[in-house]
């Protein structure tokens, strides 16, 4: 089995504790090398929910009751970056991958995020780009995608939210990621027209390859099924 075929995991849409579960099984089933699945790519879309990094130290427990009473769940994460909102319409990335298979460094592994979703950008006749703020950027000043990682053994978790068709109405209790000044944006609102989750989930899938130079592989509905049963095993 090639060490750069990464199985993509299509778990629908989750609460976010279940795909932090879903994270935490795969990537310690990685680490103690427990079965064949070398590299793994969770492809998820959340109920809405605001989370924090492990940086974010000014939301209190006012903050989160106040972000709660909106009907969003809240959660403070091992990730890095600040604080974000997850919900529909957004496709979330987890790539579980061990670097020992691609480049031992987390600065090449977050370039090459950055890279594949400037590629995905570039589908929809989107120039974006990068700057001295994390994530991917249209015009420097509109961020269309967050990117918040965790690395562990050279396995890495959390990842990515592109926002597709999100209603961007959520970012507003909130300073996203912490940035004052900034936007957010959608490729639905950049393109003029409905762009779903779904329709980006295959470009999305050609960009990882490219950028990554790996190939992917689906794993079969009813292996998900097992595995997010599993994984549920850890809230027991």
């Amino acid at each position: 089995m090639s060490s750069k075929l990464v199985h993509i995991l299509n778990a629908g849409r989750t609460p976010y504790r279940e795909g932090l579960n879903l994270q935490r099984f795969i990537a310690n089933q990685i680490i103690e090398n427990k079965w064949n699945f070398q590299n793994v790519l969770i492809l998820t879309e959340h109920d809405p929910v605001y989370t924090i990094g492990i940086r974010t130290t000014n939301y209190n427990k006012e903050d989160e009751e106040r972000l709660k009473k909106l009907g969003a769940d809240f959660y403070r994460t091992s990730r890095g970056g600040l604080i974000t909102y997850h919900g529909p319409g957004q496709l979330i990335s987890y790539p579980i991958l061990n670097l020992k298979n691609f480049h031992q460094s987390v600065r090449w592994y977050v370039g090459k995020i950055e890279k594949s979703i400037i590629d995905l950008c570039k589908k929809y006749d989107l120039e974006a780009e990068t700057t001295k703020d994390t994530g991917v950027w249209i015009e420097g000043n509109r961020k269309i995608c967050a990117i918040g990682i965790h690395v562990s053994r050279h396995v890495t978790s959390h990842g990515l939210a592109v926002n597709c068709n999100t209603d961007l109405k959520w970012f507003n209790h909130i300073i996203p990621c912490g940035l004052e000044g900034k936007e957010v944006t959608s490729l639905s609102k950049e393109c003029k027209q409905d762009v779903s989750k779904d329709d980006v989930i295959p470009n999305y899938i050609d960009s990882f390859e490219k950028i990554f130079e790996c190939q992917t592989v689906n794993i079969d509905k009813e292996e998900v099924d097992e595995i997010k049963r599993l994984s549920k095993k850890l809230e027991e």
